[in-house]
């Protein structure tokens, strides 16, 4: 009996030291919406094979798409609601972007409404259109996306 609870011990300890290497060692959550860091893709779309138009980069500064780049956004308005046990932030705010993936381009500015329900899950509104994204690990997606 004993030498099988060291095997099931010994099978504990493997299993301990498999889920250490998996641990998240990205950035936490924070900047201008205390979002996490990183790439985040359309509702309806897959981590592993999402289109240019459904990818959006958080860096703490702001949302940045296939086709902007070194945006930051200017807060409006905060405000905070109740839905169920979860509590979410709305904000209002006016982004400015350079209108490039790279090399010279104008930069433009766009007022927007930005949902965040979590630090993992955001809903963005540009002209009355609202579109939900949810955040990708880099383990999840394709080699070479704009990390």
């Amino acid at each position: 009996m004993k030498r099988l609870q060291w095997a099931a011990l010994g099978v504990l300890i493997l299993a301990g030291a498999q889920a250490s290497a998996s641990v998240d060692t990205s950035a936490p959550p924070g900047g201008v919406y205390r979002l996490k860091p990183g790439i985040y893709v359309a509702k309806g779309s897959n981590c592993a094979s999402p289109a240019n138009a459904a990818l959006l980069k958080y860096d703490g500064r702001g949302l940045s798409g296939a086709h902007t780049r070194a945006c930051s956004v200017t807060v409006r308005s905060r405000a905070h609601s109740r839905t169920g046990i979860r509590e979410v932030s709305t904000y209002t705010v006016d982004q400015s972007c350079i209108d490039a993936g790279a090399g010279p381009a104008p930069r433009s500015s766009q007022r927007q409404q930005v949902a965040v329900r979590d630090a993992l899950h955001f809903t963005q509104t540009i002209k009355g259109r609202a579109t939900s994204y949810a955040f990708c690990p880099d383990y999840q997606l394709p080699a070479g996306i704009m990390k």
